[in-house]
Parts: C-alpha cells; sequence; structure tokens
C-alpha cells in the first residue's frame, strides 16, 4: 500500500517538516543527544509484521556539529506516546566514498528507544547491529527496505541485505506507528513510502 506523504497523515516528533517537490523534507529540532525520537510520525499506522520501503535522501545542513553523518532511516512499532519504537537508518557519510575503514564498517545501523541506542552499543562495544553499505552518500537517494517478522528484521538498501537483527529489543509482540527517522544535521528527505502489514 502506497501511503500520500501529505501535511494531514504526518504528525512532527521533535522535527521540523516541509515539502520539496515530490518529497518531504525533515530536519531534528528541540533534541540534542543521538539516537532520540525524533522522527515524523505517520497518522493511524499499526503495524507488527510486514514490509516498509521507502526513498531517503540524507545530507548536512550548514552549521551542523562534526560527528553529523546524514542520519536517515525508519521508525516502526512506535508506541502511542513516541517513548518506545524500533528503528533502522543509514549513515550517507560512511558509504564506500568514505576515506576512514571504521567509519565505512557503520554505515547503517538498528537500534532500539529508549535503552539500546547507539550510544549504548558503542559503550558496550556491541556491533552486532550495523553494518558497511556500498551504496550510500550525502545527497544520493537510497532505497531502503525493511522486512519485520516477530523477533526478526532484514533490512536492505539499493536491493542489498545489509543487516539481519534476530531479537528485537522490544520483543515479537510489540507492534505500533512507523515514521520517517532523522537524527543530528541532518537534512533529510523521504519519498515512495509503501507500507504491506502481514497482520
Amino acid at each position: 500500500m502506497n501511503i500520500d506523504l501529505k501535511s494531514e497523515n504526518l504528525i512532527p516528533v521533535h522535527t521540523a517538516v516541509e515539502y520539496a517537490g515530490d518529497a518531504v523534507r525533515a530536519r531534528k529540532i528541540e533534541k540534542e543527544l543521538p539516537d532520540e525520537n525524533t522522527y515524523v510520525r505517520l497518522r493511524d499506522v499499526d503495524f507488527h509484521n510486514g514490509t516498509i520501503e521507502l526513498d531517503v535522501r540524507g545530507g548536512i545542513l550548514p552549521g551542523a556539529p562534526e560527528l553529523s553523518r546524514g542520519f536517515i532511516g525508519i521508525v516502526f512499532r512506535a508506541s502511542d506516546d513516541d517513548s518506545e519504537f524500533e528503528s533502522f537508518y543509514i549513515r550517507p557519510a560512511n558509504g564506500p566514498d568514505c576515506p576512514d575503514p571504521v567509519r565505512r564498517s557503520h554505515g547503517c545501523q538498528y537500534f532500539s528507544y529508549p535503552g539500546y541506542t547507539f550510544s549504548y552499543f558503542r559503550e558496550f562495544g556491541i556491533t552486532d547491529y550495523e553494518n558497511a553499505v556500498d551504496s550510500i552518500a550525502l545527497d544520493r537517494w537510497s532505497h531502503i527496505k525493511a522486512v519485520i517478522e516477530d523477533d526478526t528484521g532484514r533490512f536492505y538498501v539499493d536491493g542489498v541485505e545489509v543487516l539481519r537483527v534476530d531479537g528485537f529489543k522490544h520483543g515479537p509482540a510489540a507492534r505500533g506507528g512507523v515514521g520517517l527517522y532523522v537524527d543530528i544535521g541532518t537534512d533529510g528527505y523521504f519519498k515512495n513510502l509503501s507500507i504491506e502489514a502481514a497482520d
């Protein structure tokens, strides 16, 4: 099912939203830490299992902090009060053009808000939830596909499976909203959203 990204279907959660041609443009506001609840929620979507696909383009805003990587992706199974969700995003600045091999190995990330964030994984040396992505770059459109089934997620970028997660932190029965995710310093664009619910 294609989702019309018109304004009445969108609920900004600590984000500023506007339209740019056929795309929705979003940036993070009001929050300063990484991996927070900064996304554009879709109105009246309740998602458990199924497939989410969309095109994303992440750039870096003028004056953004040095750690900015163009973080952009999706939120799924978000609670009604936006206090819990699962997320998958890419870091376009960490694509094949990045000269740092360590950063290139961090091209995508799964995290679970609030307890299992990028900072938590880094602190405890957990690397199971990120991977390299060979097709991404700043200001380039990428196609993200998430196939979610109970406790497992398979995540694709530009048709290539880049990450598999077994054991979502909020459990196999969690369900809830879907959103368009941006993080620190990101100038984010989204279009061509499709959601196919399996239950």
